[in-house]
């Protein structure tokens, strides 16, 4: 069993819950619904309009100026059939008093926000813009809640610092200064009228006058037309006079120049006949003597270049021939050293140890020589010593020591010689 329940248009009426464990919830607006017995439930939520009054405390605006914003909102719950469910999932169960306190919270937050980013002239000169941008940016949230903004106007804006007193006082000083202006621009028109007639009177002034100097100005103009036309005329019998004269000024230069010109054509014809003579003169007495020099030198200078290039030609071919000769010789002799050297090599190579040993036994009186090639120059030789067998022994000790020395320098060894063997054993 169930009942029929009503509803009114300012009240939603909400029942859900059915048969066989149906979860559809139906709702009602100003009409009726069945709801069943012990396994339906019925609600109901206001669809009145909600007067809310949002205030916001010593906000900083965009300039940092503290103001405080008192506002109202006319707000009511969506009767659309989405947004009602959407309402009723977020407001059923709840009283008005609950309802106007989430709604009037997410209003103050928006305004508080808003508030933050418009100067004190903005908010204070453009309310409704203001609370357009209210609407316009709260209207989405509480939207989602279901809720629809009806209205929302701005009722009062103050501060504690009498910021707002201050706009006003300027606005009362701008009106004063409009009108005081005002009163200027109005002295100005006055004076600028005053001073257009005072024009005025003086264009018409000038007018007359400037007239009477137009008459005079013509009277002047015709006086000097009829002068000009005298003078013009007495200028040009002048001026036709003194053309005549000057004309025959012209002819008498013009004979004159001509006479002129016949002399000084008699002139240059004498000076081109003197030069002539001249020419003349100095090619017979110096440039042909000249030339005839000239080609002398020319002669001998070819004569003693032909006889330097002979001898310089014949000097290089004796140096020529000479250092051929010089050059063969040269040859020869190395050919012949090379084959003396080639002979030594092989017989050193084929007598082995003796053969180096005579080649040194050949260098030592060379050695020798040359060791004692000083001594050549010397005069005497004094050997201080008391006993002269003491002499005798050194001779003996450096003849002893020699066969060591040649052994050092050119790495044969006399002493294997027996010839200096027997020599060795009798100094010994």
């Amino acid at each position: 069993m169930g009942s029929c329940l009503t509803v009114g248009p300012n009240e939603a009426l909400v029942v859900s819950g059915g048969c066989c464990g149906s979860d559809t919830k139906t709702y009602a607006v100003g009409g009726w619904a069945w709801a069943w017995c012990l396994i339906s439930d019925t609600q109901r939520i206001t669809l009145e309009i909600m007067t809310l009054q949002p205030r916001c405390e010593d906000v900083e605006t965009a300039e940092g100026v503290a103001i405080t914003v008192t506002g109202v909102a006319q707000v009511k719950v969506m009767t659309e059939h989405d947004l009602l469910a959407v309402a009723c999932e977020q407001f059923l169960g709840k009283s008005v008093m609950e309802i106007k306190a989430v709604v009037l919270q997410t209003l103050e937050g928006h305004l508080r926000s808003i508030l933050g980013t418009l100067t004190v002239e903005q908010i204070y000169q453009d309310r409704d813009q203001f609370a357009k941008l209210v609407r316009e940016v709260a209207a989405p949230d509480v939207g989602r809640m279901g809720i629809e903004i009806l209205s929302f106007t701005i009722k009062d804006v103050y501060d504690k610092l009498d910021y707002l007193s201050s706009l006003g006082k300027t606005q009362t000083a701008a009106v004063q200064r409009d009108a005081d202006i005002g009163v200027a621009e109005a002295e100005r028109d006055a004076g600028i009228r005053e001073a257009e007639c005072k024009r005025e009177m003086m264009d018409v002034k000038f007018q007359a006058d400037t007239k009477m100097a137009d008459s005079k100005r013509e009277l002047e103009l015709q006086k000097a037309s009829f002068n000009q036309e005298v003078n013009t005329k007495k200028a040009e019998a002048q001026l036709a006079y003194e053309l005549q004269a000057a004309k025959e000024q012209q002819k008498i230069r013009l004979e004159e120049i001509e006479i002129q010109v016949v002399q000084r054509k008699k002139e240059i014809t004498i000076g081109e006949r003197e030069i002539d003579r001249t020419d003349k003169e100095l090619i017979a007495t110096v440039k042909r003597p000249a030339e005839a020099e000239a080609y002398k030198m020319q002669q001998l200078a070819e004569g003693h270049k032909i006889k330097t290039v002979l001898i310089a030609q014949a000097q290089a071919e004796k140096i020529r021939r000479i250092g051929e000769a010089e050059a063969s010789s040269i040859e020869a002799v190395g050919k012949a050293e090379a084959e003396k050297m080639r002979l030594k090599a092989e017989a050193y190579q084929q007598y082995g140890e003796a053969a180096k040993t005579a080649l040194v036994l050949e260098a030592l009186p060379m050695i020798a020589s040359k060791v004692a090639a000083p001594l050549s120059r010397t005069s005497e030789i004094v050997i201080l010593s008391g006993d002269s067998n003491r002499v005798t022994g050194e001779l003996n000790r450096l003849l002893a020591e020699l066969p060591a020395s040649v052994n050092a320098l050119t790495g044969v060894d006399l002493s294997k010689i027996p010839l200096l063997q027997k020599m060795s054993n009798a100094q010994a």
